[in-house]
């Protein structure tokens, strides 16, 4: 009896080793990441503190698929951009914006299906930042992310409404000696980090503003996966 007992032991032993590891399940749609805002991320508390309710209510999200898909549209190298104008200053750690608008700039190479699946993404990732969408509108964009060595440098253009300039941080981008990564990106992103916004220009319609910002320690860049 004890042999039995051994013998079906070792079975059900070699017959679970036999079954296939457990797999983590590919992300739905991955790329690249770009966030840049009216306000300094990479800071000193005390230019931080400065900002505060004062500033920083402006801001640009950029996603740049580089593959999947989202709604059942396939969105290979297709973009999509959410301009975003709060109530208050964007990250801050105390009041998070409570009713953010957003003009959404989707990707003219995208068909219909397309269209209106990247913007369903922007606003699935955005969270609860974009309460109100103001305006869909279209535009050719070219996203260059992460393209120098140092992977600070992107290059972001939609039409005529905006121009997106950013590169790595050099010496003399550091003003004081306890600056940080003071705000933490908008969105839920892998392997952030701050970089330095040489221009980030809006010239649109939709949020009763526009703006161009410019030499400011103010973007994000990393990548995305959902």
């Amino acid at each position: 009896m004890k042999a039995k007992i051994f013998s079906t032991f070792v079975l059900v032993t070699l017959a679970a080793g036999a079954l296939p590891a457990a797999r983590t399940s590919a992300p739905e749609i991955s790329g690249d990441y770009l966030e840049v805002r009216s306000c300094d991320v990479f800071t000193g508390a005390c230019v931080a503190n400065s900002e505060m309710g004062l500033s920083g209510r402006e801001g640009m999200l950029v996603w740049s698929v580089r593959t999947g898909s989202w709604k059942g549209a396939r969105l290979d190298g297709l973009s999509v951009i959410a301009v975003v104008k709060t109530d208050d200053t964007l990250g801050d750690q105390r009041y998070q914006p409570r009713s953010g608008k957003a003009v959404l700039i989707v990707d003219a190479n995208a068909n219909t299906a397309q269209r209106a699946a990247l913007a369903d993404l922007a606003r699935s990732l955005s969270g609860k930042l974009i309460n109100e969408v103001a305006e869909i509108k279209t535009a050719s964009i070219d996203a260059q992310i992460a393209t120098c060595a140092k992977r600070g440098c992107a290059s972001v253009k939609a039409g005529s409404l905006v121009e997106i300039n950013t590169r790595c941080f050099g010496d003399k981008d550091h003003l004081c000696g306890n600056e940080a990564t003071f705000y933490p990106p908008l969105t839920d992103v892998k392997d952030a980090y701050p970089v330095f916004t040489e221009v980030a220009a809006f010239t649109g319609t939709g949020l009763n503003e526009t703006w161009e910002l410019a030499d400011r320690r103010s973007a994000f860049l990393g990548g995305f996966a959902r």
